[in-house]
């Protein structure tokens, strides 16, 4: 039997275990994963150490370096966020409906964990305890497996947060851990589906593709985020300013950062050089189509790919529009369905975009940086769905449980 069944069976075996496990359990062992973290911080701080040197050496660049960097600061943090999932309502057991049929049957819909939840993620050390933790108070067992870059990392904080179970209700199984980082162990994970009840890859575009391309599992997309803000001819000049600033510099090597800017060309002439030296303060390169550039020459040219690239860098392309319908086009046709903004005082053209606009979160005069778990108030997340069956936004706690029916007769028969 190979490594991944034997992880499989493992996990199979403490997703039963956690059918039982009551709220209580669950949250012990959170309480005691979060303490070991912290406990454990400068052993996590130098295998990641290991990482970033690896990283350093292949050459990675600096945005990417950052997603992969812990640091104490980190680590408390990432600690803080398992804390804050046990004191999350528990989703598992939640009566969703109960009816009583006219012959007398006994209806609830009841939610349950999805089972075994498979996560194939890159570079970030922290999705490591976000979805283990999610996955326990969800009740569900989690498979792990991180890219090569951070495998160090990875393998500690899933070692420190197996060993924290072994002294609570639930067993370490309960968590496994893949430490083959082949894009063979990735396409066997992808189809194991004797052990996996759902696969949720977290990465960039590349991972997306290829996990759609090749699971036989049940896949729930997330994270490729080709972002928008529209800045319309109603807007708040100083407001779509500091939205724009905060949503592509505060973190420019995540999914909800913003990529691509649109301003409707009424206040081009104004808005732009205005964004620029904003841009400017943290060297942010603009790509610019043709009316772009005759307003702002020193920017660089863009391509067609320009407005289709997730960059996550200090990179940003633009183009000037002559309507709100344009900019919804374009949005339509090169947005990924993450997050899209738009940047107006006017209530009419807001309502349109917010209504017209197809994705997981649209935005009226805010940063798209708040699509995230915690600021929607989910708690930690392990991801951003853009698809829509079963799941779309942050992939918190609720949306990690499907249901089922629990029917109670007293001797009834079809006929």
């Amino acid at each position: 039997m190979n490594t991944l069944e034997t992880l499989g069976q493992a996990a199979k075996q403490g997703a039963r275990a956690l059918l039982t496990a009551t709220t209580e359990q669950k949250n012990e062992a959170l309480l005691a994963i979060a303490k070991a973290l912290s406990e454990n911080c400068d052993y996590i701080l130098e295998e990641n150490e290991k990482d970033l040197e690896a990283a350093r050496q292949n050459g990675m660049a600096t945005s990417m370096l950052d997603r992969l960097a812990l640091s104490k600061e980190r680590i408390e943090g990432m600690a803080q966020g398992v804390k804050e999932v046990s004191e999350l309502p528990d989703p598992v057991g939640k009566v969703l409906s109960d009816t009583v049929r006219p012959n007398g049957l006994h209806i609830q819909k009841v939610s349950v964990p999805l089972g075994v939840i498979a996560v194939i993620f890159e570079a970030r050390p922290n999705v490591t305890s976000d979805a283990a933790s999610l996955c326990l108070k969800s009740g569900n067992a989690v498979i792990l497996r991180g890219g090569k870059e951070a495998i160090h990392s990875n393998k500690a904080i899933a070692s420190v947060m197996q060993k924290a179970l072994e002294g609570t209700a639930l067993p370490s199984a309960c968590i496994g851990f893949v430490e083959d980082t082949s894009r063979e162990s990735a396409n066997a994970l992808m189809r194991l589906n004797e052990y996996v009840d759902v696969l949720i890859p977290r990465g960039g575009r590349n991972l997306i593709r290829a996990t759609v391309e090749n699971a036989t599992v049940p896949v729930i997309e997330t994270g490729v985020g080709n972002c928008h803000i529209y800045v319309d001819k109603d807007a708040n000049l100083e407001m779509a300013r500091d939205i724009v600033f905060n949503a592509k510099t505060s973190r420019v090597s995540v999914c909800n950062a913003a990529e691509s800017l649109l301003v409707h060309k009424d206040i081009a002439e104004k808005a732009l050089p205005m964004l620029y030296e904003a841009l400017k303060e943290k060297d942010v390169i603009l790509y610019g189509d043709a009316r772009a550039k005759a307003i702002l020459p020193q920017i660089e040219a863009a391509t067609k790919a320009d407005f289709a690239t997730e960059y996550l860098d200090y990179k940003m392309s633009v183009a000037i529009v002559d309507s709100l319908d344009e900019a919804i086009s374009h949005i339509y046709k090169y947005s990924t369905g993450h997050s899209d903004c738009i940047v107006t005082d006017n209530d009419a053209a807001a309502k349109r975009f917010l209504q017209e606009v197809d994705s997981a979160a649209v935005y009226h005069n805010a940063s798209t940086r708040f699509t995230d778990g915690g600021c929607f108030g989910f708690g930690a997340e392990i991801g951003i769905s853009t698809q829509k069956l079963h799941a779309r936004g942050p992939l918190g706690l609720p949306q990690l449980t499907s249901f089922k029916y629990q029917i109670s007769g007293n001797g009834q028969r079809r006929v």
